[in-house]
């Protein structure tokens, strides 16, 4: 995760805070993560939560990175296929993924996958907003 927020110029807490957090997240049923490569070249980071319009949890995708070196070679692809896999496996109602605007080479990579950026009965495009505390 800190090589994801470096590579695109994003601040980071460093590796120890980030591996403190993750060791917590993970310890717990609610963060899922999924590797791909061999050495672990990708990773894929979900968290799961209740929502009043599902009947079962909801999935967001909160990261996924593959090394730039390891890029094009299926691992991302591997990654979502598995979420999908597991997430209709385990009565998990819907898959969300925050991407920013200008990544227009992610956008595609979910389109790829399914994923839509528009509400599917109106095609009203979706807007991700935030508040950071």
């Amino acid at each position: 995760m800190h090589d994801f927020n470096t590579e695109f110029d994003t601040p980071s807490p460093g590796t120890a805070i980030l591996t403190g957090r993750l060791q917590s997240l993970l310890a717990g049923p609610s963060t899922i993560a999924y590797l791909a490569g061999e050495p672990a070249a990708g990773v894929a980071l979900v968290t799961l939560r209740s929502n009043v319009w599902y009947d079962g949890p909801v999935a967001l995708l909160d990261e996924l990175y593959v090394a730039p070196d390891r890029r094009g070679r299926g691992l991302g692809s591997a990654m979502i296929h598995r979420l999908i896999a597991e997430a209709e496996e385990n009565g998990i109602s819907a898959i969300e993924i925050n991407v920013d605007a200008g990544d227009v080479d992610a956008q595609r990579f979910y389109e790829r996958h399914g994923f839509s950026g528009a509400d599917p009965d109106t095609g009203e495009r979706a807007f991700y907003f935030s508040l950071e505390l």
